[in-house]
């Protein structure tokens, strides 16, 4: 998939550039492609090396958080949830245990945790699975939970809003926060829904409500402060929410005897390498992107969106920002790209930039997620799994759209 759409986007870029220079007589078109394209590379390398600093310091404590049995709280903690939303797993079956804890990962932004742990749940679901090539009901909604991917600290889009001079990297904490937990709670009722799921019960109930209850009391005071103060109450929520997550990981290391200092530099090598792994995807991407706005195609397509949307009368302001939340079903990496370039052309702190940051931080790159789970046990009847995911995410790019609006336009 991801193959045909980096082809594609040259395909057209090329096809653009000749437009213009056949066209519309612009001889100076391949020179600008050429220039666009080593800004681009120049660009990957500055904000790889920017990340560096950022991802040794919060992989170093979140392996603090792991060594220190965090992950494994958070997961015993949801296990009475997943034995109510999964009744056809018998009571005390690992694949339970390893569900809660690729949630809990998911939750805490564990990205490289929670995918083992995910395959590794599939493969335990897979022992209980009547049909080899045919999704479960509990594979379903597994994969499509997987997808919404309820996040509470969005802290890789902090990270590159901060890499990219954002004045205030944690203003979209509140946003992606609400963005996330409406794509969850569409993605959970419409695979509820299709299947039939026992969900009407009172340990669901009590869940959603206590996760509900909690993201509302956060959102409540939206309703009463004037609406230049949202961004500052979300970034002061945001960032007090971090480090108070960070002083508890540190006080939680301590008080589970685990060596800090030394967890703390084993995370933080990783985030070096992860640092230089990202790299050729940034380089690969952002070049892509940069040669298709270049040529003029990516422009005339938002242009084509802008103009149904006023023609519809509504708002165009959001259609630069449109380009991340598509592209985030398909490409994590792509997604990325697609932000850093929008924040690139438009600034860190435009509406479209933190439109933008918005979405990818509130949904999962979903074909990705389906590709790798289903293959990895060879699944290749997935039943409704794909239109619940997919009408998942456009539920968190409306709800990002939204909210947008509601604290940054």
């Amino acid at each position: 998939m991801l193959n045909r759409i980096w082809l594609g986007f040259f395909l057209a870029a090329f096809a653009g550039a000749l437009w213009q220079w056949l066209v519309q007589d612009n001889t100076a078109i391949f020179a600008t492609l050429t220039s666009e394209a080593f800004a681009m590379a120049k660009l990957s390398v500055d904000i790889a090396l920017g990340l560096v600093g950022l991802l040794c310091l919060w992989l170093g404590l979140l392996k603090i958080a792991d060594h220190a049995g965090l992950t494994a709280g958070l997961s015993r903690l949801l296990a009475p949830l997943f034995g109510k939303l999964f009744p056809e797993i018998p009571r005390g079956h690992p694949a339970l245990g390893s569900m809660a804890m690729n949630s809990a990962a998911n939750l805490l932004g564990l990205d490289n945790a929670a995918t083992p742990i995910g395959l590794r749940a599939m493969q335990e679901l897979q022992s209980l699975n009547p049909l080899a090539d045919t999704a479960s009901r509990a594979q379903i909604l597994f994969m499509v939970l997987n997808t919404a991917s309820l996040t509470l600290f969005p802290v890789t889009v902090m990270m590159y809003r901060a890499q990219s001079g954002a004045s205030d990297p944690a203003a979209v904490f509140l946003p992606i926060l609400g963005a996330t937990a409406c794509g969850t709670c569409v993605g959970l009722g419409l695979v509820a829904w299709r299947l039939r799921l026992p969900v009407l019960n009172r340990v669901v109930g009590a869940y959603v409500l206590a996760a509900l209850g909690v993201i509302a009391l956060m959102l409540l005071p939206v309703f009463w402060l004037p609406h230049d103060a949202l961004t500052g109450y979300s970034s002061a929520l945001g960032n007090g929410l971090l480090l108070a997550a960070i002083a508890s990981i540190l006080l939680l290391g301590a008080r589970n005897k685990v060596d800090l200092f030394d967890s703390f530099i084993a995370g933080a090598k990783e985030g070096f390498a992860l640092a230089i792994q990202i790299l050729p995807y940034l380089v690969a991407m952002l070049v892509a992107i940069g040669l298709l706005r270049a040529s003029g195609v990516l422009d005339l397509l938002l242009d084509g969106v802008r103009y149904l949307v006023a023609t519809a009368g509504g708002d165009t302001a959001f259609v630069d920002a449109l380009p991340t939340g598509i592209m985030k079903m398909l490409s994590g990496s792509g997604a990325r790209a697609m932000m850093l370039e929008t924040m690139r052309q438009f600034g860190p702190d435009s509406f479209a930039a933190l439109t933008s940051a918005v979405m990818q931080g509130s949904s999962e790159t979903t074909f990705y997620v389906l590709a790798v789970y289903a293959g990895s046990v060879g699944l290749k009847k997935l039943g409704p799994t794909l239109m619940c995911a997919v009408l998942a995410d456009v539920a968190c790019i409306v709800a990002a759209v939204l909210l947008s609006y509601a604290f940054f336009a």
